[in-house]
């Protein structure tokens, strides 16, 4: 080392010595976002370590992704025999802090009369151990507690590639981690991860839950209720997960804090056919009002389909014909309108706004128009703190037009082949927009974006009762879709 870095202090514990060198490099070496960087908190890596329930004589441990090796230091502390540690990092540079930390806590350790033993590997963790997946290696971990770096993957790329059985869409490196750590743990270890919340849900991981899961079994999950208290660029929620290599079904304990003080945590525990559903899809109900909400919606019989509607997404991609969208036009002559995402607020459309150009030339754009019919509009994406997850519309052929065009950030409900009526579309909206489903909804959705996939499998009431809600709704003079909600569906809260 020549930077001059930090010493360690008299009976540091090995956590808080990796915290400050981590924190002493940063403070002149910004994190490498090409390789996905976001360096774990001092207090996250002590809970993370005290959710897992092995206090072996000697463990076998691996740190995929492991940084200045502040979760493996964390471990070293709380574990009363030997560690044989295997630590994955491919920047060599910081992977020279990595090797002074984990010097340090070999150095506690043998003080404290155990001994920790410890490799540092430089290759891509992905790429050395993806064929893991299919050819588990005899050699297996006991643990293996994890920061994975976070950055989107091209279907193309060779960790891809490698780890195909469990990639659906464009892949994030995390879940690669995740899955290819649960291929190298032994039957009955655990593992520790902290990421976003994306794989919970959604089409993209659906390959990798199915495969995760196969292997593992949630037993503890802790959610932070901000977006932002732990990994500022991250727009996901974040999450802890220890699962157990094991086929057996336990209850799981659920956790969440406001931020980063875990000295009072709301906890509760769940059986694992209330956390993990038939499509592998986590639901983190974490009050009695989660519950309610639950036993509500899922009582429902119905979804889109047997309604006889579709939900699909708008086919207006801004950058592929970005010389058609103008500021200015003359709808219906030569323009079109084109709708965006922040056209759309709760419960009604506002065309046109002072957003980027709200016209579309109708030259070459006739296979990316709608009929003008009646369509719920729904956001793709929330703001990043935006206390409602789903903004839905009813667009009732409101503007002088034979045709829209809709931008890649809506989604659209319709009849294929038919048309919404009015009470339909209004009455869908008044049900998206309800604190009900917005519940519901985020029992399973922890990120920023609303896919179709989970909107054309939410469960729905009977028509007859959406369409109540949207004649109610048409004559009101004081929209309360709460309260409307409430009486049509015969709840009081």
């Amino acid at each position: 080392m020549t930077l001059g870095e930090p010493k360690p202090y008299p009976d540091e514990l090995p956590s808080a010595y990796a915290s400050r060198i981590g924190q002493w490099y940063g403070s002149w070496n910004k994190p490498d976002k090409t390789l996905g960087q976001f360096f774990t908190p001092l207090e996250v890596a002590r809970f993370m370590v005290a959710m897992l329930p092995v206090r072996h004589d000697a463990l076998r441990v691996l740190d995929p992704g492991a940084g200045f090796g502040v979760l493996s230091c964390a471990l070293c502390e709380t574990m009363r025999g030997d560690i044989t540690l295997v630590a994955c990092e491919v920047d060599r540079a910081l992977a020279a802090y990595l090797d002074l930390c984990l010097r340090y806590a070999h150095q506690w350790m043998k003080a404290h009369n155990r001994r920790l033993t410890y490799t540092i590997t430089h290759d891509d963790f992905v790429l050395a151990y993806g064929g893991a997946l299919d050819q588990p290696p005899p050699s297996t971990f006991d643990v293996v507690i994890s920061n994975p770096p976070y950055f989107k993957l091209s279907k193309t790329d060779p960790r891809a590639q490698l780890t195909a059985r469990v990639v659906h869409g464009q892949p994030n490196i995390y879940a690669l981690f995740m899955a290819v750590s649960a291929a190298l743990l032994r039957t009955g270890g655990y593992s520790v991860f902290i990421t976003p919340r994306s794989y919970t849900a959604g089409q993209y991981f659906s390959r990798f839950r199915d495969y995760f899961f196969s292997l593992m079994r949630p037993r503890a999950i802790h959610l932070f209720e901000s977006r932002r208290d732990v990994f500022d660029d991250v727009l996901q929620e974040s999450i802890i997960l220890l699962a157990e290599r094991s086929t057996q079904d336990r209850p799981v304990l659920l956790s969440t804090s406001a931020n980063l003080d875990f000295s009072q945590l709301a906890r509760r525990t769940k059986a694992t056919g209330d956390v993990l559903d038939a499509d592998h899809v986590l639901h983190l109900p974490l009050s009695e009002q989660d519950d309610a909400v639950a036993a509500v919606v899922r009582s429902w019989g119905f979804s889109l389909h047997q309604h006889g509607m579709e939900i699909s997404t708008g086919p207006v991609v801004p950058f592929r014909v970005a010389q058609r969208i103008m500021a200015v036009g003359n709808v219906p002559f030569t323009h079109a309108p084109l709708l965006w995402m922040q056209n759309v607020k709760p419960m009604r459309c506002e065309w046109p706004i002072q957003h980027k150009g709200q016209y579309l030339a109708l030259r070459e754009s006739s296979n990316l128009l709608l009929p003008n019919q009646n369509y719920v509009l729904l956001r793709r994406f929330s703001a990043k703190e935006e206390p409602q997850r789903l903004t839905a519309a009813a667009y009732l052929a409101d503007l002088d037009t034979p045709s829209i065009g809709l931008e890649n950030h809506l989604n659209y409900i319709y009849r294929p082949n038919g048309r919404l009526t009015a009470d339909e579309a209004l009455g869908l909206a008044v049900l998206l927009n309800s604190k009900l489903m917005d519940t519901y909804f985020r029992l399973f959705n922890g990120n920023t974006q609303v896919s179709a996939t989970e909107l054309r499998k939410l469960p729905l009431p009977p028509l007859e009762a959406i369409v109540e809600m949207g004649r109610l709704a048409a004559v009101s003079f004081d929209l309360d879709v709460d309260r409307l909600t409430n009486e049509v569906l015969g709840l009081y809260a």
